[in-house]
């Protein structure tokens, strides 16, 4: 039998078979779901691969899985928000038969066009920016020159017709702040992230929307910007306990803030949760593995990195977007770092 025999033959049916699971879990694993247990999408990917299933509709028909390369750029790679985006990167790649390019923005001195010439001469046609501060005008250049470009969770705005990725980030920060509402508090302080960037612009606005539907006023001394890292939330934990009225409890628009509070919180013997609450933002596995266990909204990381990934070979393969800005659903998760308040 013959290796395009055995690719047409291949059903959604036949990879259940294979795996041992059932057809509407082999779909979700082909599109991205997160409801589906690690070990299972394991058997299910190594089933796709063995069977060599190609999704309709997906099939890159322009050139051979193997040929099709995209470059990621990212700021960084040690953090844990970045490694469970770049988990569903490399998962979403793998599943659509492309390559990765991996490279760290800012190493180098060549401009958005020369990025663009140098990726073209390599016969890579697409790139993914992860949390990128590249300008328009930048996203501009590179794509005028054939490249397409998606853009997850943007510093800056990608600008016209440029695809982002991210979460339900308004939303998200509203049901932080109502969580704590709920609580009983109301002396409620945000950290943000980068101040220009759209995601925690976002989060700050729905922590003001909650507030200002309970008609408790925003504060400008609760709320601080500086970077998505634990030494932004040391620092303005320090600047806090300075004030005459400190707050009971933060909204910290990332987990890693949130750590660094809880650090700085440990280091002046202030308890959480019972003289300080604290809710942070993306779900990462360290918010489990702090003590006590985090409260926080969680974002869909690797689906909204296997996402991107599909809408970039979309984008390559000449297929109008179907929204230029997609926003996968967050939730909120309640753990052991808030409790009420005065408790």
């Amino acid at each position: 039998m013959s290796e395009s025999e055995v690719r047409t033959r291949a059903t959604l049916a036949s990879v259940a078979a294979l795996a041992g699971v059932s057809t509407p879990t082999v779909s979700k694993v082909i599109n991205g779901r997160e409801d589906v247990a690690p070990a299972t999408r394991k058997r299910v990917l190594e089933a796709l691969r063995t069977s060599e299933y190609q999704p309709p509709g997906q099939r890159l028909a322009l050139a051979p899985p193997a040929s099709v390369l995209i470059d990621v750029a990212v700021d960084s790679v040690t953090t844990a928000y970045y490694s469970e985006v770049m988990d569903g990167i490399l998962e979403g790649a793998e599943m659509q038969g492309a390559e990765i390019v991996l490279s760290k923005t800012g190493l180098t001195h060549l401009s958005a066009g020369e990025r663009a010439e140098k990726m073209q001469a390599s016969g890579r046609r697409g790139l993914l920016l992860v949390t990128s501060r590249w300008s328009p005008r930048e996203i501009k250049d590179v794509k005028k020159r054939g490249i397409a470009v998606v853009v997850i969770d943007p510093i800056n705005p990608p600008g016209p017709g440029v695809v982002s990725v991210g979460a339900t980030n308004w939303a998200g920060g509203k049901a932080a702040t109502e969580h704590l509402l709920g609580l009983g508090h109301r002396r409620i302080a945000f950290i943000g992230g980068h101040a220009s960037a759209e995601c925690s612009q976002d989060r700050e606005h729905g922590y003001v929307a909650a507030l200002l539907e309970r008609g408790i006023p925003i504060s400008e001394e609760y709320v601080l910007a500086g970077a998505f890292d634990p030494e932004t939330g040391r620092r303005s934990l320090a600047r806090f306990l300075d004030l005459p009225n400190p707050p009971s409890a933060i909204f910290a628009a990332s987990d890693s803030i949130a750590l660094g509070v809880l650090a700085e919180a440990h280091a002046r013997g202030i308890g959480v949760p019972h003289e300080l609450s604290l809710v942070g933002f993306d779900g990462t596995y360290l918010s489990e593995q702090s003590s006590p266990q985090l409260t926080t909204v969680v974002q869909p990381l690797r689906d909204m990195g296997r996402t991107a990934v599909r809408a970039l070979l979309r984008e390559m393969g000449g297929e109008p977007p179907d929204s230029t800005r997609v926003e996968l659903a967050t939730h909120l998760t309640v753990r052991s770092s808030t409790a009420p308040a005065g408790s």
